[in-house]
């Protein structure tokens, strides 16, 4: 799914932010990344998500390398990618409906789907009695969570999440890692960026560990975790 080999990264003319990274991640895994502040998790994600290119070392997204890729083949690829950013990047002029809506109308689903579908996902995040919102009239939770519904309401093949539990409460931190988990078994990679120790140790999967520009990969350890019924 993704392979990183000797990647580097800097802006401008400055220091590398990220230095000689290299893993592989299969197609169906789960991954959290964490670091400290300052170790470069947006930077790694901004390669994962085709957001940049390298500035050295061989990227692989889907079996094919993006290094020398146009701006059409990156576009391809990305349709293949959910994405939720720490910023949310929602379009201020649609209701919340209307934004997670939006990667389905965009694939050409039926209206009728795509009502259903959506409808049962704002249900399950939380939305369900707001979700003719707009953005600017959300909480910084409220407009996370149609962020995270947008992100992967089309069952992406890789989905990418920034701090996607950061401004919510336990519960429904929880419930959302339980629909992360779901769309896992159903086949979509994932990466969750994290500084939760709480959520890395009640889910127990595999950790990219950033530090100094570097990465290294650790194996959970014990875990505990609850229950909860899904969406999909």
């Amino acid at each position: 799914m993704i392979k990183f080999e000797h990647v580097g990264l800097r802006y401008g003319v400055g220091p590398e932010v990220l230095s000689d990274i290299d893993f592989t991640l299969e197609p169906g895994s789960f991954h959290f990344l964490t670091g400290p502040s300052g170790a470069g998790k947006t930077s790694l994600m901004s390669l994962m998500y085709l957001g940049r290119k390298p500035t050295r070392g061989l990227v692989t997204m889907f079996g094919r390398s993006i290094n020398k890729m146009e701006r059409p083949q990156l576009s391809a690829i990305r349709q293949r990618i959910g994405v939720v950013f720490q910023e949310f990047r929602l379009l201020p002029h649609l209701s919340a409906f209307d934004n997670v809506a939006l990667p389905l109308r965009i694939l050409g689903r039926p209206e009728k789907e795509i009502r259903s579908n959506v409808t049962e996902l704002l249900e399950w995040v939380g939305l369900g009695d707001h979700k003719m919102m707009l953005p600017p009239t959300m909480s910084g939770g409220q407009q996370q969570r149609t962020a995270i519904a947008r992100a992967v309401i089309a069952r992406p093949k890789l989905l990418l999440a920034d701090e996607p539990t950061g401004n919510l409460d336990d519960e429904i931190g929880f419930r959302l890692m339980t629909l992360f988990e779901q769309l896992n078994r159903m086949g979509t990679t994932i990466v969750i960026a994290t500084h939760s120790q709480t959520i890395m140790d009640q889910f127990g999967h595999p950790r990219l560990v950033l530090e100094h520009g570097g990465l290294r990969v650790e194996e959970p350890k014990n875990w505990i975790r609850r229950k909860i019924e899904g969406v999909f």
